[in-house]
């Protein structure tokens, strides 16, 4: 990873003008989260969190997802950047509402947000959509 000098900022990559492109789409943030039945231990968490993180691996359009805990151990879920709203509209079906139900004994909600700039400095760069 090649990091900028103090006081240059990274690289800027523009995604194409999605009026120009229109297979080009905003990036989109989903948050999934769910109120546990009853507050759980970090360890307790990233059990579960791994036992589920190998299906979301390779999945199409999917950049990243973090897992997340509440401080006090009642809240759990999920933070995920998508390629497209198409890609996430994929997965979050009624079964895969299911799925976490059975996982976590609750129904979770879900929230898409776009994302028109993302800051990555593990990748040292900047991406728009414009």
């Amino acid at each position: 990873m090649q990091l900028t000098a103090p006081g240059q900022l990274p690289r800027h990559q523009e995604r194409p003008d999605p009026s120009i492109h229109p297979q080009e789409t905003l990036v989109i943030t989903a948050i999934v989260e769910f109120k546990l039945p009853q507050p759980i231990s970090l360890a307790q968490a990233k059990e579960t969190f791994l036992s589920t993180a190998p299906k979301y691996r390779g999945m199409p359009g999917l950049i990243r997802k973090y897992y997340f805990l509440s401080e006090d151990g009642s809240k759990a879920g999920g933070i995920y950047l998508w390629s497209s709203r198409e890609d996430a509209d994929r997965i979050y079906t009624e079964e895969w509402k299911a799925f976490v139900r059975g996982k976590y004994g609750t129904d979770p909600s879900l929230t898409f947000v776009g994302c028109p700039v993302v800051v990555d400095n593990l990748a040292d760069e900047i991406i728009s959509d414009t």
